[in-house]
């Protein structure tokens, strides 16, 4: 099959899925057409303009694949071709459920475009049933700001056609971590983007509130940039104070990062902000176990005793809540062993490529039925 690929805004994450599907799903031909992640606001209204003038948009294909950050309305309307082969609209994010900064300028116009995307589409899939309620439910809510002419049955038309298909991770990140004995030091990994929906105001909270006796060692990695959250500096310098600062900082190669992962015990987050949490789920198919909040999509890959209480308006709450499980978790493991993890083998690509070429091959036939 003929398979035309469509990434508009090729973060990471939105890249190692890309290289995924190519190398599971290597019987198909496929022809991939990505952009570099910037420039958020034109790559999202301006993408359609830039590849109608391709000529690789007008062969022919039997099926074309777009990410969500894809203008696909206005892209299938500039290139007819498009318009008689079906098509799957995947959602990494949606553009409801993104928390505001104080720096952002509120606009509705991700909104409809995205809205316009989905409703083009043939079949929407999302990575998590989060990200799929927070879209429908987005829907409705942008809905109700119209002033008049409201068409009916809008969301519930999406959701019809929606199914959760999660990002895999690739076979080697899942290890079988073994007990190791007379362990001294807890490590304690959080691994996010050091942005603020990343709530590292929320971490700062959660390491003030631990005694200063507690042996553990705290990895602080992740993407930075030259802007970061100021709490960063303060962080750091509680976390030497106490002599629990291990890694600082972004580390580039795989095997290294794997490596820490394997040897840490815990992984953290605080976020406001996942669809998936590809950094959670690397960390526990490294074997580590998970802290995190009860909200966005961890329920969904998290059992219950991991998770602690959300508190969003609360910061110093929520932080005792996180506080206290992690107490909870050293005293029960009496520094002989290291807990096991929990499972998450289904999010390997080695479960999830059947799933995958499942909906290619559904997009294909109910098109042509």
């Amino acid at each position: 099959m003929d398979i035309l690929l469509l990434s508009a805004y090729e973060a990471h994450s939105h890249h190692q899925w890309r290289l995924g599907m190519l190398e599971q799903l290597k019987h198909h031909n496929w022809t991939c057409l990505t952009l570099p992640p910037r420039y958020f606001s034109w790559r999202i209204r301006g993408s359609s303009l830039y590849w109608s003038q391709s000529h690789e948009l007008n062969k022919d294909y039997d099926l074309l694949i777009a990410t969500s950050m894809v203008d696909l309305a206005t892209l299938r309307g500039l290139v007819p071709m498009l318009s008689r082969i079906p098509n799957l609209l995947y959602f990494h994010e949606n553009q409801f459920a993104y928390p505001v900064s104080e720096k952002q300028h509120a606009s509705v116009e991700p909104q409809m475009v995205t809205l316009y995307a989905a409703l083009s589409a043939d079949r929407l899939l999302f990575n998590t049933q989060y990200n799929l309620n927070t879209f429908v439910e987005g829907v409705n809510a942008l809905l109700t700001q119209f002033p008049d002419y409201v068409p009916e049955g809008v969301a519930e038309g999406l959701a019809e056609k929606a199914q959760v298909l999660p990002v895999p991770l690739a076979d080697d990140w899942f290890i079988e971590k073994g007990v190791i004995k007379d362990k001294q030091v807890h490590e304690v990994i959080w691994n996010h983007r050091w942005e603020y929906d990343k709530g590292p105001e929320r971490l700062l909270r959660l390491v003030e509130q631990l005694p200063d006796d507690l042996p553990l060692r705290w990895h602080i990695v992740g993407q930075s940039f030259r802007q970061q959250p100021a709490c960063f500096a303060t962080l750091r310098e509680r976390l030497q104070k106490r002599e629990w600062l291990g890694q600082w900082g972004y580390i580039e190669d795989k095997d290294q990062y794997q490596q820490l992962l394997q040897s840490c015990d815990t992984v953290v987050s605080t976020s406001l902000h996942d669809f998936q949490g590809l950094s959670v789920l690397e960390a526990m198919a490294s074997g580590c176990q998970a802290l995190v909040p009860d909200r966005l999509a961890y329920p969904e890959f998290v059992p219950r005793r991991c998770r602690y209480k959300s508190d969003l308006d609360n910061e110093q709450e929520e932080a005792q809540a996180a506080a206290a499980l992690l107490q909870q978790r050293l005293a029960n493991e009496n520094n002989t062993s290291r807990a096991n993890g929990v499972s998450v083998q289904r999010y390997s690509w080695q479960e999830q490529a059947p799933f995958y070429e499942e909906q290619i091959q559904k997009a294909v036939a109910e098109f042509c039925g």
